[in-house]
């Protein structure tokens, strides 16, 4: 018995880190392992960061931010796992569920998107703003139904490749330390990539080390949101059309492949004006307006997005079953 869970336990463990998402959610505690990474991010920042640096330093300690905490959590994390298999190979696969789970998130993504939902059927529109403004950068105090709904779509959509679909991917094919790892790069992306006076040149290999991890698992998960549409039913034809013409039109070279098949699978237009503090700007659009935006479209994306959760749990199996069998 122990000898077959030993070969087949890879399987169980993206399905066990999904029910106990399901079940628990993330746990709002400085002792979560994502925020002591955010801590140790911060802590290696004040050593690196100096305001009169110039733009060279930035992009050096910049990096060297980078590299220092992968490097922590690296040493950490292969501490941990190597001291759970010392102990006990049921301790050892219990850290490789914990592991997972606290790199993804579908129910945080549902629970923010559908208590704005609850709030704009009920009418409650400044509630609903105050909610939107937890999850999105962008300055709502002026936003409608429709504008709450694009942001909040817009964010589910794109976290589904960060919160869900990447981390996934990088333990079927390196294990736990490879998802922990992936969870710590982009927590550096969330923390020090900002496109602001400070971060511009320091937050620069942060940003871009995020966009070359997200490219592969991005582009599989075009293809798993176009495949969803067909499963639920929604528009799998006009979500393949839209993530094909839309998804390069998105600033982010991965974000694109979550929004423009969503937009495509639910008859809907995201981009647009965005307001960020004071200061205008615009997104090129996705898709075609042939609904307007309303609160039910929220509704839609998370069952949509908890749909493409399942079809890469699946994949994840597929490639650890395929792992155990060469």
């Amino acid at each position: 018995m122990i000898e077959w869970i030993s070969i087949h336990n890879q399987l169980f463990v993206p399905v066990l880190a999904l029910i106990l998402d399901t079940l628990i959610g993330d746990p709002q505690t400085k002792w979560h392992p994502v925020a002591l990474i955010g801590r140790l991010i911060a802590w290696y920042e004040s050593l690196f960061y100096h305001v009169d640096d110039k733009r060279c330093q930035h992009y050096f300690y910049g990096t060297m931010t980078v590299l220092a905490t992968l490097g922590t959590v690296c040493l950490i994390s292969v501490f941990i796992l190597g001291l759970s298999g010392f102990i006990n190979d049921w301790l050892y696969y219990v850290i490789e569920i914990i592991f997972v789970y606290v790199t993804i998130s579908p129910r945080a993504l549902t629970k923010a998107g559908l208590g704005i939902y609850k709030l704009l059927k009920r009418k409650q529109i400044n509630r609903a703003r105050q909610a939107v403004s937890m999850i999105v950068g962008r300055n709502t105090k002026e936003l409608d139904e429709g504008e709450i709904t694009r942001a909040t779509i817009e964010t589910i959509a794109e976290n589904t490749i960060d919160g869900i679909v990447s981390p996934l991917l990088f333990f079927a094919v390196l294990g736990p330390l490879g998802a922990i790892l992936y969870r710590t790069a982009n927590t550096l992306d969330s923390m020090i990539a900002y496109r602001n006076e400070r971060y511009m040149y320091f937050g620069w290999f942060a940003a871009r080390l995020d966009d070359v991890l997200n490219f592969i698992p991005a582009r599989i998960a075009g293809i798993l949101f176009v495949i969803a549409a067909y499963l639920l039913p929604l528009d799998g034809k006009q979500a393949w059309r839209i993530l094909r013409r839309d998804a390069s039109k998105h600033p982010s070279p991965n974000g694109g492949y979550a929004e423009a098949p969503t937009a495509g699978a639910l008859h809907i237009r995201l981009g647009g004006h965005n307001k960020y503090g004071e200061t205008m700007t615009f997104r090129a659009y996705m898709g075609d307006a042939q609904q307007p935006l309303r609160g039910i479209h929220i509704l839609r994306t998370s069952i949509l997005m908890y749909t493409v959760t399942i079809e890469a749990l699946i994949i994840t199996i597929l490639i650890k079953e395929i792992a155990v069998i060469l």
